[in-house]
C-alpha cells in the first residue's frame, strides 16, 4: 500500500485499530457505547528533528492518548497524524 502523504519532522501517521464490537463474554457493544481506540499501526514516519531522531518505525504497533492527534480520511480509511511525543508506548 502506497500513500501519497509523508509526515514532516517528528510527526507520525497512524492507522487506528478498530474497536472491539463484542466483549469476552459475548455481549455486543452498541456503536454509541464504543470507546475511541488508543492503539494503532504506524503507516508513515517523518525524518525527525536534528536534535531528536525518530524512535518509532513503520509497522510498529503503538499506544497513544485518547484525544491525541488530528484525524484524517485518506483513500477511504481513517488515520491519525500526531507528534512522536504523543505516542505513549510501542507494543
Amino acid at each position: 500500500m502506497s500513500l501519497n502523504i509523508k509526515p514532516l519532522a517528528d510527526r507520525v501517521l497512524i492507522e487506528p485499530v478498530q474497536a472491539e464490537t463484542k466483549t469476552a463474554s459475548g455481549i455486543i457493544i452498541p456503536d454509541n457505547a464504543k470507546e475511541k481506540p488508543q492503539k494503532g499501526k504506524v503507516v508513515a514516519v517523518g525524518k525527525g528533528t536534528k536534535d531528536e531522531p525518530m524512535t518509532v518505525k513503520t509497522g510498529n504497533t503503538v499506544l497513544y492518548g485518547k484525544y491525541a492527534g488530528t484525524e484524517l480520511k485518506l483513500e477511504g480509511k481513517d488515520y491519525l497524524i500526531m507528534r512522536e511525543s504523543d505516542i505513549l508506548a510501542i507494543v
